[in-house]
């Protein structure tokens, strides 16, 4: 192995273990060591690793490995720890791993070489058997050097003292459920070094970045603060979480204080200006240009009341509404759904006497959004009548309510926190992953981190410029190693209902990270499939993220990144566009795709593109004045633009101009 400029060799010594394991654990008489401490391991090479384990209070431990003849010490605590660190050699085995204490463990066929932790959601869950060439794959996956961990799914309040899990050979009849992007990622490292790997796979699919993160870390953005105050209630309670329905009255009071249309009167229609617009009810929030949004809109119109209704008990009848609802008459409530599962239930309130006035009435209903596509007036086929009547005209038509009103988005569940359902707590909860699946495995001796996620943080992407930069830095805190390797998938193509522009602000806030020192980015953009979130090519999704790693720290001399944008020259009326990584020249198959371009209206318009060496120029007919080119910003674009080494371009844009998620 060429070390030359090798980041991950050595690694300094790591954190005291007291300072990432928080929970206690009981005392036991046999000496114990964590699920991830087991036969046919690997230890990172050529450093110190901690090692660390539970005895009775006060037992004196030693560890040693059979690569040495000097042991490491350690001494029990009153909470029934222990701690150490031994010095690894360099790659190689089998060896053995003891440790010693009023009786005494060892650990065979433990090998030591690069070990890496694999985590993410559904992508990088997907396992071998389900994607490409499963088969042939499968048969060939005979590796003894390549040492296999799947940390069991589990949530946690708290940081958990223990995963479960065992250390397994790579071998056909281990590999079908295992992570195919971390093992293509390894086997691809132990082709070009020739050392032993060992990967700790831990994921869950359908997952957010948050879930992932510590609670530390996620104090610092506010509107994760209802769900890390509901966490510590719950833990300082010993563990026994407040019922669904305190919850509930919770998150309304919450949102009845901070939504903007309950605190600035919009249900008596005092508050009209430029952020309400009109829209044709019934409608679906898609239908108003929020289809991703999750939340408060607020739907209002006004409706002339005849004179002989004066006096007389009304019904407003408002169809259902996708998920709950206030509604109001002249701002005075007059009735609401605030349960879950009555998105297809027609609200019909009753209007007291006195409510309604001659002339004109407002009509206000705040239409509450937990999840997927708001509406109001119609949820799937439910389409009943809109209409304001008499309570004691029942048959009567009455006022018909559909047709024009007017729109306006309130306060965000991202704001708000999730709707509380009866599983309060679930691996989609702020901290749940990383206490259950990551805090135990700190500080386990690794090189770096690979990292595929993204999809459901994406409607919040304006938000993950932030946040997967935090969970990064927190994960390297809490390894108290420096700044490990850290390399990550950019979400690849595909179909999102309703997505207008969210997909791609994701994909530009991966590439933000890159701002990150040790990071890198394996780009998806020609191995997605539009009409498939889990693309089954994940050979090459591994095959990219190892470039990364051989280059940045293994000194082998490969391309690792495709072409990033740079910079935008205007000439004229076409624009030329700058890259780094373009060594090789630009590349695409015919004239390059997905270009975009638009002048000061910030009105896109499809482009046409051409390579020139190592940039590529822009222009558009009906944009003679270009301000802003953007290159494959459509959710399931599939675009063509390479550099010499056929690593593919990411999606970006030159403008800065504001995002469609950004109040998310």
């Amino acid at each position: 192995m060429n070390t030359a400029n090798a980041r991950c060799l050595p690694l300094p010594l790591p954190l005291p273990l007291a300072l990432v394991l928080l929970l206690s654990a009981s005392a036991l008489a046999d000496v114990r060591l964590p699920a991830v401490f087991g036969d046919h391991m690997v230890l990172q090479r050529e450093t110190t690793v901690a090692v660390w384990g539970f005895a009775e209070p006060g037992e004196r431990v030693a560890v040693r490995g059979s690569w040495s003849a000097a042991a490491s010490a350690a001494v029990t605590g009153e909470d029934g720890r222990w701690s150490t660190t031994i010095a690894t050699p360099r790659a190689g085995g089998p060896f053995t791993l003891t440790v010693s204490g009023d009786d005494e463990l060892t650990l065979s066929d433990v090998l030591v070489g690069e070990v890496w932790i694999c985590s993410g959601q559904s992508n990088m869950q997907w396992n071998v058997a389900s994607c490409a060439d499963a088969e042939q794959e499968i048969a060939d996956a005979d590796h003894p050097g390549i040492r296999l961990f799947t940390v069991a799914k589990v949530t946690s309040l708290a940081p958990a003292e223990d995963v479960r899990g065992a250390w397994a050979t790579c071998t056909p009849e281990k590999i079908p459920t295992f992570s195919a992007v971390a093992y293509y990622f390894g086997r691809e490292l132990m082709r070009e070094l020739d050392v032993p790997i060992g990967l700790i796979s831990t994921n869950w699919g359908g997952t957010v970045c948050e879930a992932w993160t510590s609670r530390e870390t996620l104090a610092g953005f506010p509107e994760f603060g209802q769900a890390l105050a509901r966490i510590d209630d719950a833990r300082a309670s010993g563990g026994s979480a407040p019922t669904v329905a305190e919850l509930q009255e919770r998150w309304w009071a919450a949102l009845e204080a901070g939504d903007p249309g309950m605190t600035g009167g919009w249900m008596r229609g005092t508050a009209d200006g430029e952020h309400w617009q009109e829209t044709s009810v019934p409608a679906t929030f898609s239908d108003v240009g929020l289809g991703s949004f999750d939340g408060c809109v607020w739907f209002r119109r006004s409706v002339e009341v005849p004179d002989d209704w004066v006096g007389r008990d009304l019904v407003l009848d408002i169809g259902p509404v996708d998920d709950m609802d206030i509604t109001f008459l002249n701002g005075e409530l007059v009735g609401a759904t605030r349960g879950d599962g009555k998105w297809q239930a027609p609200r019909s309130y009753a209007v007291p006497a006195g409510v309604a006035k001659a002339g004109a009435n407002v009509i206000a209903v705040c239409a509450v959004d937990a999840g997927g596509n708001g509406s109001i007036g119609v949820a799937g086929d439910v389409r009943p009548p809109m209409r304001l009547r008499p309570a004691d005209d029942p048959a009567g038509t009455g006022l018909a309510l559909e047709g024009t009103w007017r729109a306006r988005a309130g306060a965000s569940t991202s704001t708000l926190g999730g709707f509380p359902r009866r599983n309060w707590f679930h691996q989609n909860s702020p901290t749940a992953l990383h206490n259950g699946m990551l805090a135990p495995l700190v500080p386990f001796g690794m090189c770096g981190a690979i990292w595929y996620q993204g999809e459901s943080n994406r409607t919040r992407a304006a938000q993950y410029r932030r946040l997967f930069p935090a969970m990064i830095s927190d994960w390297r805190s809490k390894w108290g190693i420096g700044d490990f390797p850290f390399y990550y998938v950019q979400i690849a193509p595909f179909g999102y209902g309703g997505d207008s522009g969210q997909a791609a602000e994701l994909r530009e806030a991966q590439t933000m990270a890159l701002s990150l020192p040790n990071t890198g980015m394996a780009v998806t953009m020609d191995v997605g499939n539009p009409k498939d979130i889990h693309p089954k090519n994940k050979q090459d999704v591994g095959r990219r993220l190892a470039l990364w790693a051989l280059a940045q720290d293994y000194g082998k001399d490969v391309a690792y990144s495709g072409p990033l944008y740079r910079a935008m020259v205007v000439v004229g009326g076409e624009a030329r566009l700058h890259f780094d990584h373009a060594q090789g020249g630009l590349v695409a198959e015919g004239a390059p795709t997905h270009f975009t371009m638009a002048g000061e209206d910030r009105v896109f318009h499809p482009a046409q593109a051409r390579i020139e060496g190592e940039t590529v120029i822009v222009g558009c007919e009906a944009v003679p004045r270009p301000i802003a080119v953007r290159y494959a910003w459509g959710a399931a674009d599939e675009p063509n633009l390479k550099n010499g080494a056929g690593l593919p371009a990411p999606s970006f844009r030159s403008d800065d101009w504001p995002a469609v998620s950004a109040d998310r």
